[in-house]
C-alpha cells in the first residue's frame, strides 16, 4: 500500500495512510495524547513497517495530531492499537476519523474483524462514536514486560 490523503474535517484536517512517519514527532504525540514523558521505543517507522497493516495520521497544516495503527494476523483479523489525538485537537471527530479511515484500510486488505482493547473509560468512543460491539475478552501480562513505574 502507498500514502492515500483524504481530507476530512470541514476545518482541513487531513488523514494519511501509510504517511512517512518521524519518530520524534510521533513519540511527542504519544506523550501529550497519554500524560506520559517523550519515550524514544523501537523506531515507529521500523516497528510500523514489519508488523502494521496500515497506520493512519490526522494532519493539521502539516502538524501530526493524531494517529492510530492495525495490525493483522496475515487474514480475516486486524487489531486497532495507539489511537491517540493530541489534547489540543480532542472532541473534534479526528478520533472517530481515524478510526474509520483504519477500518476502511483494513477491509480494503481483505480484513472481515477489527478487534479493539479499551479501558472502561472510552467506551462512549468506541462502542458509540466507532460503532464496535462488546465482547469478552481477555489479558494476560507477561512476566519481565513491565514499565518501570509499575504501568
Amino acid at each position: 500500500m502507498h500514502p492515500t490523503a483524504r481530507v476530512w474535517t470541514a476545518d482541513g484536517i487531513g488523514l494519511v495512510s501509510r504517511f512517512p512517519v518521524d519518530d520524534l514527532e510521533l513519540n511527542a504525540l504519544h506523550a501529550r495524547a497519554f500524560g506520559g514523558a517523550v519515550e524514544q521505543v523501537t523506531p515507529w517507522a521500523e516497528r510500523l513497517e514489519r508488523h502494521a497493516l496500515t497506520w493512519v495520521g490526522a494532519f493539521d497544516v502539516g502538524r501530526l495530531v493524531g494517529f492510530v495503527q492495525v495490525c493483522w494476523d496475515g487474514g480475516s483479523h486486524a487489531f486497532l492499537l495507539d489511537t491517540a489525538v493530541d489534547p489540543g485537537w480532542q472532541h473534534r471527530g479526528i478520533g472517530t476519523g481515524l478510526v474509520r479511515a483504519a477500518a476502511d484500510d483494513a477491509a480494503a486488505a481483505g480484513c472481515e474483524w477489527l478487534h479493539v482493547d479499551f479501558e472502561a473509560h472510552l467506551e462512549p468512543f468506541y462502542l458509540e462514536r466507532c460503532g464496535f460491539r462488546p465482547t469478552s475478552a481477555g489479558l494476560l501480562r507477561l512476566p519481565g514486560r513491565q514499565r518501570a513505574e509499575g504501568a
